[in-house]
């Protein structure tokens, strides 16, 4: 299976392990999902749905319905409704805990974020931090290339050099805040706010009057969920 086709079966199993949808509502919520990453058309959506159905991962509920695609003329829309099967829960329960090095790359990174909120804790971690060290990596990488070439490039290409590298270094930041943030709820202890002068706010945004931390909830955890 090609990373591309891996990320669309992890996001479609995603979605409807939320709720049953047809193939236009799941393309409208693919594209909602993972849009800043790529759109997702009629004609990489639909094999890939047949795929999972073939392997017992989803389950048509009206499969006599003849399918007619969605134009702007017609107006017509699906009749089949998507269903993930026990096997397509199982699945996307194995999808989540996966948190090898695939999960850390540009391909993958983001659709596993998407679904952090159904994601065991430990797994999370371990997801932000390899994809941390993958992006550390790649910065270097990307001075050294600056470095030896600055003097054979003209201004502009040096700025995109310098464009790329602030990008990365961007979401290293970011990853940072995220990683301490986990690894605050897992101690029970609140992190530092940005500057250090900030005072600790109630779960409600309101400021503590006595400057005791209040516990920290991460943006990910879903009420009920256990990890």
């Amino acid at each position: 299976m090609s990373r591309r086709s891996g990320v669309l079966e992890f996001a479609v199993l995603g979605l409807l392990h939320d709720a049953p949808m047809h193939g236009y509502e799941l393309r409208k919520r693919l594209n909602v999902l993972l849009g800043s990453f790529r759109a997702f058309s009629y004609g990489t959506l639909y094999p890939c749905l047949k795929s999972l159905v073939a392997q017992g991962f989803l389950v048509e509920d009206n499969p006599s319905a003849e399918y007619v695609p969605a134009t702007a003329l017609n107006g017509k829309r699906s009749k089949i409704v998507y269903r993930l099967s026990a096997e397509g829960k199982q699945r996307f329960e194995e999808l989540l805990a996966d948190s090898g090095p695939d999960a850390w790359e540009d391909e993958h990174f983001g659709v596993h974020f998407a679904f952090f909120g159904q994601t065991d804790r430990a797994v999370r971690m371990r997801v932000l931090e390899g994809r941390r060290s993958r992006l550390e990596e790649r910065l270097e990488r990307m001075r050294s290339s600056v470095a030896r070439t600055r003097e054979r490039f003209d201004d502009y290409t040096l700025e995109l050099q310098r464009h790329g590298l602030e990008s990365v270094e961007r979401e290293v930041r970011w990853l940072n805040e995220l990683i301490e943030t986990e690894r605050a709820n897992r101690t029970g202890r609140a992190p530092a706010p940005p500057g250090g002068s900030a005072a600790p706010h109630t779960s409600d945004g309101r400021d503590q009057a006595d400057g005791s931390p209040d516990p920290v909830r991460s943006p990910y955890d879903r009420p009920g969920r256990s990890h």
